[in-house]
């Protein structure tokens, strides 16, 4: 128990944090995310129009601290956030983890879970840097960055029930992808099974995210889980499609006539 408390001391910047004021922001300005994510797409559009008849350019030591800098952020959130989950787990159980309301407003994860939703639109700029490189942009990288991004804005607002898990896990996962993605721009040589291990922990992690959704609704119809049914199919909607693309996405890379070509290459 004593090692739980240890887990869980407050830093300064973390008690100070006033989470009362970002959920009501939260609440009166989270459909800016609409015009966010309708600038990123004419940013997407219009920028693969300039590009095409101008050469890529190079960017390495920008993409660098780019990844850097997310990789740092996602390890201390991924530590902070995992940490009050598993406090939680232990003490209270896997209904409490998924239903509370405190991660929002606890100790420790309410300065997190706000630095999480705020988190998905600046890195919306990973796209800056694979439409100046001249890279091949696939739909799942944009369509997972713009539905991230309103349904973190829309659903922080509310404190839905399994947010904690939801963003726990991406924080994880974020945690090792920003790594390679830095290591990869520093020029190391990455093990292609290091790049299939993030790609599986991001199939787990929406197969995951659909076991919660179902648990969510399920102690809701006993009055036991803070959510609403709307909340509830965006949420299912979002994390099956990623689930299907994301399998999708492992086939091809990994599996199929394009991954053995790759191997090869």
């Amino acid at each position: 128990m004593n090692m739980s408390v240890l887990t869980l001391q407050e830093y300064e910047f973390e008690k100070q944090f006033n989470e009362h004021a970002a959920i009501q922001w939260m609440q009166e300005n989270w459909k800016k995310s609409f015009l966010f994510s309708a600038l990123y797409a004419a940013f997407i559009f219009g920028g693969r129009h300039l590009m095409n008849k101008r050469a890529k350019f190079e960017l390495r030591k920008p993409l660098v601290l780019w990844s850097l800098s997310l990789a740092v952020f996602s390890i201390f959130g991924a530590v902070r956030t995992g940490a009050y989950m598993l406090y939680i787990l232990m003490t209270k159980g896997l209904k409490q983890s998924v239903c509370d309301q405190s991660f929002y407003i606890g100790p420790v994860s309410k300065f997190w879970a706000y630095a999480f939703v705020l988190s998905k639109a600046p890195e919306l700029g990973d796209t800056i840097f694979i439409i100046l490189r001249k890279q091949k942009l696939i739909f799942l990288h944009w369509y997972h960055h713009i539905t991230v991004l309103l349904y973190s804005w829309y659903s922080y607002k509310d404190m839905v029930a399994g947010g904690g898990w939801f963003m726990t896990m991406n924080y994880g996962v974020h945690a090792v992808m920003y790594s390679y993605y830095a290591l990869r721009a520093a020029g190391f040589r990455v093990s292609r099974k290091f790049a299939m291990f993030i790609t599986l922990s991001q199939i787990t992690q929406m197969l995951i995210g659909c076991v919660i959704n179902y648990l969510v609704f399920s102690w809701m119809q006993q009055g036991q889980c803070h959510s609403h049914v709307q909340n509830i199919i965006w949420s299912s909607l979002m994390y099956l499609s990623y689930l299907v693309l994301f399998c999708h996405f492992f086939f091809e890379a990994y599996i199929g006539k394009t991954g053995k070509e790759r191997k090869v290459e």
